[in-house]
């Protein structure tokens, strides 16, 4: 597995080692050795899948303390594009965020820490998204960040019209009237 750093300090890009002959492909998606050499101990306690059809956005949400979660992030089927945004109060890059495809044939996978909001917009006909995450789901810790942020100006590319939104996704606040937890 190799690691690719972002612009945003502790978001990283992982990409696996594909193995691939005339019987299909194979690639180690998780080992606890490897990925603690790459970023030190994490201890995930929780896989998480959602499954959705194209335009359906999710996020971007966060789990407030002292509910936090670090997430691994990988697409099994189809095509997702994949959104980080910092929401750390003292780091130099708050308010910025990274845009990366997650898909079944790149096997790429993101590694968000504590501290970011996150979300994904499903970009095939169909998409699986897995994810390992450190701390158990908390309701009354969960909260987000608005899709459609001015500020942010996020390009989901996708047609403002085709994205199915849930009616919680819809009322998040925008970053400028969002007091950080982190």
């Amino acid at each position: 597995m190799n690691l690719i750093k972002t612009k945003i300090k502790g978001l990283v890009k992982l990409k696996p080692l594909i193995i691939s002959d005339k019987r299909g492909s194979f690639i180690e998606s998780y080992n606890k050795k490897s990925l603690d050499r790459l970023l030190g101990s994490k201890n995930f306690i929780q896989d998480n899948e959602s499954e959705s059809h194209k335009g359906v956005l999710r996020g971007l949400h966060f789990q407030r303390p002292p509910h936090t979660q670090s997430k691994l992030v990988r697409c099994v089927k189809g095509v997702v594009l994949d959104i980080a945004l910092d929401l750390r109060k003292q780091s130099k890059t708050y308010g910025q965020y990274i845009t990366m495809v997650l898909s079944s044939e790149n096997k790429e996978q993101i590694f968000i820490p504590r501290g970011f909001a996150h979300g994904f917009i499903v970009m095939s006909e169909y998409a699986i998204l897995s994810y390992k995450v450190d701390n158990y789901y908390n309701s009354k810790s969960e909260g987000g960040i608005i899709w459609n942020d001015p500020s942010l100006n996020i390009d989901w590319k996708i047609n403002k019209n085709e994205i199915i939104l849930s009616e919680k996704d819809a009322m998040l606040p925008t970053l400028n009237n969002f007091l950080s937890p982190f």
